[in-house]
């Protein structure tokens, strides 16, 4: 691991979300409980987000092309864009921000354990390179 690299660990390592959530243990429990209606529709939206998204743009662009009418494409394509996006900020509203707080700790747990374990793998590897050269 780079100087560069360890020095971001160890200021990342530092924090008091990274803190908590190692010592918290942060797993994924919560999502065994039954989502609310609310979240159920979060969710939904963030799917049907998706599936607006580009695949929509796409088939704009193809209708553009087949029609011969360019400005389908480029009047259609952002504002269809961005109605998609409207759709997901309303998802992540409506699901809340508990559900991505919990994958967040959880998420942040896992990496930062598996970089600390490389970290400390690489500086007990060059502390026995040095006990070898000596």
């Amino acid at each position: 691991m780079n100087p560069i690299s360890r020095k971001i660990l160890r200021k990342a390592a530092e924090t008091k979300f990274v803190k908590r959530a190692i010592a918290d243990k942060a797993d994924l429990s919560p999502f065994r409980e039954r989502p609310s209606p609310r979240a159920i529709a979060g969710i939904s939206a963030i799917g049907i987000s998706y599936i607006i998204g580009w695949p929509a743009v796409a088939f704009l662009g193809a209708v553009a092309i087949h029609f011969k009418k360019p400005l389908i494409a480029v009047i259609g394509g952002p504002v269809t864009y961005g109605l998609s996006h409207l759709i997901f900020i309303l998802g992540m509203y409506l699901a809340g921000a508990d559900y991505t707080r919990i994958f967040l700790r959880w998420a942040t747990r896992k990496v930062m354990e598996r970089f600390m374990e490389n970290f400390h793998k690489d500086g007990n590897e060059k502390a026995e390179r040095l006990k070898t050269k000596k």
